[in-house]
């Protein structure tokens, strides 16, 4: 495991939406993030249970940080990004319960700037178990572009 900045850093989610804990492993193919269910505060049940939905936007988040990652190894500032949609997004559970402890994956599959592809996982830390995945498309704008100006 290598040594990498806070995940505040690295995606622009702040307070109670970053629901990240820390980035686990990167590589230019892959980010592996773990989720932080405590910090899950605007989503948690009154048991401390997070709906498996939720899962959508620690995957969206996972892609952001590998962004950031990848913006900082190639020197050059962030892109701000915009999820598009998600397919074949499967749920194999209702709920994590409290206390779970989750990784999740975001693979690169193709795009650079604009429209980019990531095929994503969310797994029980303990047995591996594949709990939610997906494919996230996002769109994204390069510094200096403003999110009004999207082709239509």
């Amino acid at each position: 495991m290598g040594s990498f900045p806070d995940v505040a850093a690295l995606a622009p989610h702040q307070g109670p939406m970053r629901l990240l804990g820390a980035v686990l492993t990167h590589s230019p193919a892959e980010t592996i993030c773990s989720v932080d269910l405590e910090g899950s505060g605007l989503f948690r049940g009154a048991d401390g249970s997070v709906p498996a939905f939720v899962a959508l936007e620690y995957m969206a988040q996972c892609a952001a940080v590998h962004a950031g990652l990848a913006a900082r190894a190639g020197w050059r500032a962030p892109e701000a990004a915009l999820l598009l949609g998600s397919r074949r997004l499967r749920l194999a559970v209702d709920r994590f319960p409290a206390g779970q402890r989750l990784r999740v994956s975001a693979r690169h599959q193709r795009g650079e700037s604009g429209l980019v592809l990531f095929e994503c996982a969310v797994r029980d830390e303990a047995s591996g178990r594949t709990l939610a995945q997906g494919r996230l498309s996002l769109y994204t704008v390069a510094p200096g572009d403003s999110l009004e100006e999207l082709p239509s």
